[in-house]
């Protein structure tokens, strides 16, 4: 904010600098046509410029007026300042003072001088009284003269489609209103909770486990299967005997005496 009204004020400034025009005193026996020396006073005229023919103060932007300073005292003079305020134009009660702008110009006697006044706008569309006033020095003595008093329309500035600054400002706000209104939904709008997925298994396979070794018989080819099964048949005993821990030649013994002792009998 300081920066922003420092760079105003030096651009008031050089706006000023540039702007000061000074008429050079009339020679010696001569004079103005329009300054008579038998009126001798420090005549202030103030004027808006040709692109404001009406006389508009407009809202949110530099309003200019242009002073034009006759030195028709006789004597040199010292401008200081220019100064103003807004006030009601029924009641006459002060709203708002205006810029207050220091010179400090040096002007000799029957010279002119063209002065710009600068101020910003900031009140409700209508009219409103503008006061504007000089201050001087002359023969060491301050004195005052207004320079312009009278009432003026307040407007609100004209929209275009191309105004970057409107635009920009725009943008800005809009950008911001929704970072706030995504901050807000993110704080009082629950979430809903994702479900946590479980990583893919793959289908257990059928494993066909088959005789004492526990090894699986379909990887095994078909011919091989017959080839074992024939072996187990013709080499290996019965359950049975192998349960009651006999040996082939011990169970035809046994039998045996089974039936002798049958036929005795």
């Amino acid at each position: 904010m300081r920066i922003r009204f420092f760079l105003s004020a030096i651009a008031l400034l050089a706006s000023t600098v540039l702007a000061v025009e000074i008429v050079s005193p009339a020679p010696e026996g001569g004079e103005f046509p329009d300054l008579p020396v038998e009126d001798p006073v420090l005549a202030v005229t103030t004027s808006f410029l040709d692109n404001n023919p009406f006389g508009h103060v407009v809202n949110g932007e530099n309003n200019k007026l242009l002073l034009t300073i006759e030195n028709r005292t006789g004597k040199n003079v010292t401008l200081l300042s220019v100064a103003g305020e807004f006030l009601n134009p029924g009641t006459e009660q002060l709203i708002k003072a205006a810029n207050n702008l220091t010179y400090g110009i040096y002007l000799p006697a029957l010279g002119r001088i063209q002065l710009p006044y600068n101020f910003y706008s900031e009140f409700k569309t209508g009219d409103i009284k503008l006061s504007i006033w000089l201050e001087h020095l002359i023969d060491g003595e301050r004195k005052k003269v207004s320079a312009f008093d009278s009432i003026v329309t307040v407007v609100e500035p004209e929209l275009s489609i191309f105004d970057f600054k409107l635009l920009s400002t725009y943008a800005i706000v809009l950008t911001i209103l929704s970072g706030l209104g995504y901050a807000t939904y993110l704080s009082f709008v629950p979430q809903p909770k994702q479900k946590k997925k479980l990583p893919a298994t793959a289908p257990a396979s059928t494993v066909t486990v088959t005789g004492a070794g526990g090894y699986q018989e379909e990887w095994i080819p078909e011919n091989h299967l017959r080839k074992s099964k024939a072996r187990k048949v013709g080499g290996v005993v019965s359950s049975g005997d192998e349960k009651s821990g006999l040996s082939g030649g011990e169970a035809s013994g046994a039998e045996g005496k089974r039936h002798g002792n049958r036929l005795r009998k």
